[in-house]
């Protein structure tokens, strides 16, 4: 079997010429002129092999290297591993050349990136993505964590998905032997470590398509080690990427590029300027007039929300009626997200629905689609009044789009609602099933009435929003 980018190569030369025939002697004339030495007859160049192993050994399906690999040189191997994983003029993309704060020096995910991808490469457990919008540093990232796999004297295999896609259909086409689609597929599938490259945007025909399916469908069941880069989030992938790609037992999605576009967004009147002021300091525990328990609520909920702010993680459901506090809290949370350079976006339920549905209007300056994203997306995403809105069938499907895709990617999400759970369950059941989640976050009751109402306001100290 001749190495991948070899056939690769081939295959390319074999769309501009009339003659593709290939035989050993020719095989041999490229070697000696390369100056590589013969290809080893075991794995025919490959540089991995599968050993006959009993379907319930551990390494049953895994490629393992071939003997000529444990045998050769440490700059045999580099170079050998180097020609091999088809990264061509990306072998300049390493670590030491990332800038920390990404490609536009405004990331502050980025640092955190190239932790995940530094300890990835050295020991790549599973499926890594790597998602964000074009520039972000996606693919740099992935072409430094492959050359540090490199350098550690491990295959690896880097392929733009568009590009892999007219291999494999050029190859399906000819009669050459050596180009054989079965040669290519199984040299993809079953690398030790695949990265693809702009996974969500393959042309190709539908044939091609169904292909690269099988390709993540076998490393998904084999678990085998994978870097995947994608423009859009992979849970908006076509439904048999997306359930592989978020599936949490073996995927980890790094989202990249959360710095560009507005830092804080509002739908519903929580202006920057009314955000600022609801902060943890100026939430007051001391007023007259409560309960013990009553009492015991709002501090459980003062605590929840600090710690929530600190590591914001899964969702924060703060329940209680109108004017106890929960809005107060869920800004001063958002104040925190901003101060640490994650994007914000405050949305009153109600006003937000009414917004979508009006951004459906031709002539938008924000189109559905873009201020859908932008709420779906954001590092962090406050639902104010839940409960409150219309409960049209559109308006219970959009909201339902957002929670879903929210829990899904394990998204930091606030919530509120002056209603029971109960009360939602019976309106919004879907909707409850993800943001009461015990897995998934924490649900608080405040127990606390309305400050206006059942007790004295106290002499000194902000008031408190709903």
């Amino acid at each position: 079997m001749k190495r991948l980018d070899e056939i690769l190569s081939k295959t390319r030369n074999t769309a501009i010429s009339a003659a593709t025939s290939a035989t050993s002697s020719n095989t041999a004339e490229t070697d000696a002129e390369s100056g590589d030495t013969p290809p080893c007859p075991i794995c025919h160049g490959a540089g991995f092999v599968r050993r006959p192993y009993p379907v319930d050994h551990p390494r049953f399906g895994r490629a393992e290297p071939c003997d000529c690999v444990l045998q050769e040189r440490e700059d045999q191997r580099r170079q050998r591993l180097t020609r091999l994983s088809n990264i061509g003029a990306l072998a300049r993309f390493t670590f030491e050349t990332l800038n920390p704060k990404g490609r536009a020096g405004t990331d502050p995910a980025f640092p955190a990136a190239i932790d995940a991808a530094r300890a990835f490469a050295q020991d790549p457990p599973g499926w890594l993505v790597l998602t964000g919008p074009s520039g972000s540093g996606k693919t740099h990232l992935a072409a430094a964590l492959a050359n540090h796999r490199i350098a550690l004297g491990h295959p690896v295999l880097f392929m733009v998905v568009p590009d892999l896609l007219d291999h494999l259909r050029a190859s399906y086409d000819t009669d050459d032997e050596e180009l054989a689609f079965n040669r290519v597929f199984e040299q993809v599938r079953n690398a030790p470590l695949l990265i693809l490259d702009d996974l969500d945007a393959p042309a190709g025909t539908a044939w091609a398509r169904e292909k690269l399916h099988q390709v993540v469908n076998h490393r998904f069941n084999l678990a085998l080690p994978t870097v995947f880069t994608t423009t859009s989030p992979p849970e908006s992938l076509d439904d048999r990427l997306a359930t592989r790609l978020t599936d949490p037992s073996l995927a980890r999605t790094i989202r990249l590029g959360g710095a560009s576009g507005a830092a804080y967004q509002q739908v519903g009147g929580m202006s920057r300027e009314r955000l600022a002021a609801l902060q943890f300091r100026t939430f007051d525990l001391r007023l007259p007039g409560l309960s013990p328990e009553e009492r015991a609520s709002l501090e459980a909920a003062f605590r929840a929300a600090s710690a929530f702010a600190e590591n914001p993680q899964g969702w924060l459901v703060l329940q209680g009626t109108n004017g106890c506090g929960k809005t107060h809290l869920a800004a001063a949370i958002a104040n925190r997200a901003l101060e640490s350079g994650r994007s914000v976006f405050f949305a009153v339920v109600p006003d937000l629905l009414d917004y979508l549905r009006a951004s459906f209007a031709p002539g938008r300056d924000a189109p559905y689609d873009e201020l859908f994203e932008r709420v779906r997306n954001a590092d962090l995403l406050v639902l104010d009044d839940l409960g409150a809105q219309a409960t049209t069938p559109w308006a219970q499907e959009k909201l339902y789009q957002v929670v879903n895709y929210r829990h899904i990617a394990g998204l930091p999400t606030v919530v509120t609602t002056d209603q029971s759970l109960d009360a939602l369950q019976a309106a919004h059941p879907r909707i409850v099933a993800r943001i009461a989640d015990p897995h998934a976050g924490v649900t608080v009751a405040i127990l606390a009435p309305h400050y206006h109402l059942g007790r004295t306001a106290p002499a000194r100290g902000p008031r408190r929003p709903r």
